[in-house]
């Protein structure tokens, strides 16, 4: 006998048996076995099962399938009224109901004992999820009833293709304070995926993979997601392909949850796993702190936002989930921002680092970066300000429960930061590194009338009161671009150099402050001073001091210079003193940050021809809310006389040379001479005649 008749004999023995097999399950009454699958399924699942309806097997051809396997007829499981209980602490009887359920199997995978099911047909399905505070929920199956030593069950389960049709899904999770009801229900027509998000995303997902399905269904979606009112629609498409990682899924949405909108558009890769996400994503709202609740994502309070990008995400990544929000537009308040953000999901702590810039940025929308709450927040939170109406200082607490919440790697940069229309600051940089409740600026650096102004501020909010430190450092400040509307200053060729060095405990401004160690070192070169600049920089008591020592008119300042000692609050001048075209003018005294009160004397000294208005050292005291100032009496000019001992200002003087930058062709700095001056030893006294 040939190989060519052994084969066709057996191929004809092969096609026998397949045609008994499919007349037995096609005549076979399924509907006798109904008892047997309720009992078991419910004692495997350990909740009430029932199979209501008819169950049968029919054959049936699946051109949508392709290839070979639409050629052939394949066996189908319908089943109808389908229904799954809950456990017994659940509201409802029933967690799922099901019309009708269709299952295509494949034949062959069962030699080998594997379950094959190449599509699962859902109609009407009805799921009622529940979740309790204390984490029961009613999709984890107990299967603690079974045998402790049993073997597993050698088959294995294998499932291709989801599909459904309308449905009801209902959430009530009381640990997220959130109760959801999401109805599904077919479109009329299929809408193609490519005229929802667009020509380039549609090409951009079929060069990652298989090309996406039409969107095949609506959706609408209304309840409250932790604690605020939820709403929105969309649409998704109509199968859900498990085993193909690479057939995408589209999802479509608009959603509004509280005060806060969210649309996207785009595609959900290997569902089965929540494998990752590739969405066009649009964001809106009335502030990004206000994106915490949701997402758990520490961001600064600010003014409306809205943000355009495109968001992809590994879902199933060892060390977290990961969020990438890439190329995003958008704008806070009136100022643009750009850039690229990644928010990892890991542990102990989740993390966003990125980069952000923005070619033009308000002052007035920057939020507070250490997560005290502005007025637009307090307002939003319905929180009235407990600011003391005797205080200047700030005493509005430190959120700092949130920077323990999540870490954050951050570069931003700006081009232009606008501070009202008189003085603008230029290329801002800033390095924000926010690691296990510690929060870091290094550094904090922007352009600013002509100079550099750079800083390095660290807050630990791991500990109990917050601990900051702050080091700042001033460069060629020019005076006429620092006071572009003060006529005497438009001259002026003279620059501001500055260093400050501070630290202080605190959970707000004020605590800091007063509790602050540390000094300051500043020189002003070649300025002028008035009433008019005092009413500039806001120091109100300035005018009546200016007044008594130079009347109503501009005075030329040839150098102000000033090293200044901080302990536990106190500011304590080493040196303080300005040097005019008429006379050179001391300042001693406390100002103190802790009880916000002020000590301080100012003595002048004329040069040559006496002016009335420098008789008498005047004083400020009072508090800085309310300054004090007046002329002292003459008993109090010993205690000038002791100020002006020049040996004890020999020391600051040698360190603020330091400042004292070199004039690279410009004109000489005014500082020079009067701090040469300050260290020369005093005269020796002239022996008697």
């Amino acid at each position: 006998m040939s190989v060519r008749r052994v084969l066709g004999r057996s191929l004809a023995v092969l096609l026998l048996l397949f045609a008994a097999l499919a007349i037995g399950l096609s005549s076979f009454d399924w509907n006798r076995l109904k008892p047997i699958l309720n009992d078991k399924v419910s004692v495997a699942l350990d909740r009430p099962f029932a199979i209501h309806g008819n169950l049968a097997v029919v054959w049936r051809r699946t051109p949508e399938l392709g290839g070979w396997h639409a050629l052939l007829p394949w066996p189908l499981l319908v089943a109808e009224d389908l229904r799954l209980g809950n456990p017994p602490w659940a509201k409802g009887q029933q967690f799922v109901s099901l019309k009708r359920v269709e299952l295509r199997l494949a034949l062959l995978p069962l030699l080998w004992r594997q379950l094959s099911i190449l599509h699962i047909q859902l109609s009407e399905p009805h799921a009622h999820f529940e979740r309790l505070a204390d984490g029961r929920n009613n999709w984890t199956f107990d299967r603690g009833k079974q045998t402790p030593d049993a073997e597993p069950s050698p088959w294995t389960l294998d499932i291709g293709v989801i599909g459904f049709d309308r449905g009801i899904i209902r959430v009530d999770d009381r640990g997220l304070q959130s109760e959801l009801e999401l109805r599904v229900d077919p479109l009329g027509k299929p809408i193609p995926f490519s005229q929802i998000v667009g020509a380039k995303a549609a090409e951009r997902a079929s060069a990652a993979g298989a090309a996406a399905q039409d969107y095949a269904f609506a959706w609408q979606v209304k309840g409250y997601y932790r604690g605020q009112a939820l709403s929105g629609n969309g649409k998704v498409g109509g199968l859900l392909a498990l085993q193909d990682a690479s057939q995408p899924f589209p999802v479509q949405a608009k959603v509004q949850i509280g005060s806060t909108q969210i649309g996207l558009a785009g595609i959900l890769r290997d569902p089965q796993n929540l494998g990752a996400l590739d969405l066009r994503l649009q964001l809106s709202g009335r502030s990004l702190a206000q994106l915490y609740p949701l997402t758990g994502v520490t961001l600064p309070d600010t003014p409306a936002f809205a943000t355009d990008g495109q968001l992809s995400a590994q879902l199933r990544e060892a060390g977290g989930a990961r969020f990438r929000y890439r190329q995003f537009n958008g704008t806070i308040g009136g100022s643009d921002i750009h850039g690229d953000l990644t928010y990892v999901a890991g542990q102990p702590r989740p993390k966003l680092s990125g980069t952000l810039s923005s070619n033009q940025l308000r002052f007035a929308d920057l939020a507070p970066l250490i997560g005290a709450d502005s007025p637009a927040e307090q307002q939003a939170r319905g929180v009235v300000s407990q600011q003391p109406a005797d205080k200047v200082l700030p005493v509005e607490q430190f959120r700092t429960e949130r920077w323990r919440a999540m870490d954050a790697d951050v570069s931003f940069s700006g081009k232009r930061i606008v501070h009202g229309e008189q003085l603008p600051l230029d290329d801002l940089f800033s390095h924000i590194v926010l690691a296990d409740g510690q929060l870091r600026l290094q550094p904090l650096r922007f352009a600013m009338a002509g100079g550099k102004l750079e800083a390095n501020l660290q807050f630990n909010g791991g500990v109990t009161p917050l601990q900051g430190k702050a080091q700042v450092q001033a460069r060629n400040l020019r005076l006429k671009q620092l006071f572009p509307t003060f006529e005497a200053m438009r001259t002026s060729l003279g620059a501001l150099h500055g260093d400050a060095e501070l630290s202080g405990t605190g959970n707000s401004v004020a605590a800091l402050l007063g509790s602050a160690n540390g000094g300051a070192k500043l020189l002003i070169n070649d300025g002028a001073i008035s009433r008019d600049l005092m009413e500039i920089v806001g120091l109100n008591v300035g005018n009546y001091v200016v007044g008594q020592l130079f009347g109503d008119k501009p005075v030329r300042i040839n150098c102000a210079a000033a090293d200044l000692g901080w302990h536990n609050g106190v500011l304590n001048p080493r040196l303080a003193v300005f040097d005019t075209e008429n006379a050179i003018v001391h300042i001693g005294g406390t100002a103190n940050f802790k009880n916000e009160k002020l000590d301080l004397s100012i003595h002048p000294q004329s040069k040559g021809v006496r002016i009335i208005s420098l008789r008498s050292p005047l004083y400020v005291r009072g508090t800085f809310k309310q300054p004090q100032a007046g002329v002292q009496a003459l008993p109090l000019l010993a205690r000038g006389a002791g100020l002006l001992a020049l040996g004890a200002v020999v020391a600051p003087a040698a360190g603020l040379l330091a400042l004292v930058a070199p004039s690279g062709g410009e004109a000489p700095n005014e500082c020079t001479p009067l701090l040469q001056r300050l260290q020369a030893p005093a005269p020796a006294p002239r022996a008697p005649r």
